[in-house]
């Protein structure tokens, strides 16, 4: 993983160098351009010169060799640096690939991502060709290097061998460690996690918390742990507190947390007016969320509630840069750095019109361009799911006398289970439906009831999960073999059926956990789901998230889990999975 440490090679930035003198011709020139700089926190006028997908000069000059140089008139427009994404889950149906050719088009052209299911569902080798195959597109991908799987699995003491976190973490795409949401574990002894917190930081790269409600105890030892920022700040008391900490805050706008006008109001009644250690995140929103943008749609917010564009644009970008030590190569229109600027109308209007990312055009006066190049999926193990078994009748016994109470969409609770379930259906007078979580190799299977999930859905059946096992839920038996079926025959996906018939499903043929689809055709597909969902009784903020917590073990109470139902608080199995 070289490209990240040397990028340009001795030859390229000779030819940078040779641009300047006038000994040769740049590939783009920015003429006229009104640019934010960071450094001097001003609007400042120029001319951009760029080689290939570097920023060779910025002044008030032009080229004097302009063979074959294309020449771009930004009069009466405004430049800004490619905005980055912090905190992406880039595998929320989505993939890695189709979520940047999305982004790129609201002006986000640097993710740093989440390696879960990477880490979960792949080889090391398969996983390290991912990364270098997304090295070669014009986004820029970074990557997290997760310290526990958010769920009880067995065999983690496998999965996180040390030679596979030195691996990950030695990685030059892999800015840091974390989110921390097994971080209990290290409050009460556990040093696997601190010595990978130690080691990050040995390298130079951040540890990022993942810490809702914590107090002020909590937030102290955390830091004196190691940690550097977090994104669970759901108050603006929560901001207050964590800055006094001296945590980086990451402002949060996501599909289950759309907290950002809150936030910016509160942190004003908080006296709060200098954002520099503040950055925005969408926190791996579902697709529906990302129909009118990203983080472009953040920067907006922000400006509709007084935050000067400056320090808008600046959360976006430079903060980010700077708190990753990325600055040399992202958040800022100066030389040296790489060719990612949205060119906007208006300070006012964060959604650009165009869109240079690596210096390539990606989108041009509004227009789409082609940029990106083929993903070979099988290569790197993300095949359709081929399950060499089936599910039997028998398999669907819910003799549990325990089950699964969703008081909000993120608070599962346990609960008596009073109801029939021995019967092939379940009335559709109560909240109670089947649940199951079935091993994809068919192994073993966990059987309950969950409440307060639906009234009316008789079937649904998702490959989506937080372990990639297979959840099924709802009120009819023999409506979940058809459902099942239907995601077997299409390798993978989520199945919407009743009375027999498959209403709606979303094929995700990439190892039965993502997309192969266009953001675009996808978010219509998720709203479908949704919709139909709702007019059957379902009441919460995501579906898509309940799918991903119900295993969830950084949630309390009680989960779901390929070890059976697990009870957070106490950290035991109460009723584990069953053989088949």
């Amino acid at each position: 993983m070289m490209e990240k440490r040397y990028r340009w090679k001795s030859e390229q930035i000779r030819k940078h160098v040779a641009i300047v003198d006038g000994k040769q011709a740049p590939t783009k020139v920015l003429m006229n351009a009104t640019y934010l700089h960071p450094y001097i926190r001003q609007w400042v006028q120029g001319n951009v010169w760029i080689c290939d997908d570097r920023i060779v000069y910025v002044g008030p000059n032009k080229p004097k060799q302009l063979n074959s140089c294309e020449v771009i008139d930004c009069t009466n427009q405004v430049l800004v640096p490619g905005y980055i994404e912090p905190h992406a889950h880039p595998f929320q149906l989505y993939n890695p690939q189709t979520l940047a050719e999305y982004a790129a088009q609201f002006g986000t052209t640097t993710l740093i991502n989440d390696n879960l299911f990477l880490f979960l569902q792949l080889t090391k080798k398969k996983a390290f060709s991912f990364l270098s195959a997304m090295e070669k597109q014009p986004v820029t991908m970074y990557w997290w290097c997760r310290l526990d799987p958010q769920t009880e699995m067995e065999g983690e003491e496998h999965l996180f061998s040390y030679k596979n976190m030195k691996g990950w973490l030695e990685n030059d795409a892999v800015l840091q460690v974390g989110e921390l949401t097994g971080w209990p574990k290290l409050l009460e002894g556990d040093d696997f996690v601190l010595h990978w917190m130690q080691e990050a930081k040995k390298l130079g790269k951040k540890v990022e918390g993942h810490f809702p409600g914590a107090s002020d105890r909590t937030l102290t030892k955390m830091k004196l742990f190691g940690a550097d920022a977090d994104h669970e700040s759901m108050t603006g008391n929560d901001v207050y507190k964590r800055l006094m900490h001296g945590y980086t805050v990451s402002l949060r706008h996501s599909s289950i947390r759309p907290d950002l006008p809150t936030l910016l109001k509160e942190m004003k009644q908080f006296g709060i007016h200098h954002y520099d250690q503040c950055m925005f995140t969408t926190d791996g929103s579902t697709p529906a969320f990302y129909e009118k943008g990203l983080i472009d749609e953040m920067i907006r917010i922000a400006l509709q509630e007084g935050v000067r564009d400056i320090d808008a644009y600046s959360m976006a970008t430079w903060n980010i840069a700077r708190y990753y030590n990325i600055d040399h190569l992202h958040g800022s229109i100066t030389p040296g750095r790489i060719a990612h600027i949205n060119i906007l109308e208006h300070a006012s209007n964060p959604t650009p019109i165009s869109v240079l990312a690596s210096g390539q055009w990606v989108k041009r006066d509004g227009v789409p361009v082609s940029a990106f190049s083929a993903v070979e999926w099988d290569v790197h193990g993300l095949a359709p799911l081929s399950l060499s078994w089936d599910l039997q009748m028998d398999d669907l016994q819910f003799s549990m006398p325990l089950g699964m109470y969703m008081e909000n969409s993120v608070i599962i609770k346990p609960y008596s289970i009073s109801i029939d379930t021995s019967a092939d259906e379940l009335s559709t007078d109560h909240d109670e439906s089947f649940l199951m979580l079935i091993d994809r190799h068919g192994k073993w299977r966990v059987n309950t009831v969950l409440k307060g999930f639906a009234t009316h859905v008789q079937a649904l059946v998702s490959s989506y999960s937080n372990t990639g096992d297979i959840l099924l839920i709802g009120k009819s038996k023999r409506d979940l073999l058809v459902a099942f079926e239907r995601m077997k025959q299409m390798g993978g996906g989520i199945v919407l059926c009743e009375h027999g018939e498959v209403i709606h499903d979303i094929s995700l043929p990439l190892g039965g956990l993502m997309s192969a689809k266009p953001m675009k055709e996808l978010i219509e597909e998720e709203k479908t789901l949704g919709e139909l969902l709702r007019a059957r009784g379902y009441t919460f903020a995501d579906p898509i998230y309940t799918l991903l917590f119900l295993s969830s073990t950084h949630l309390p109470y009680i989960r779901i889990t390929p070890k059976g139902i697990y009870d957070v608080m106490h950290k035991t199995v109460l009723f584990p999975t069953i053989m088949r």
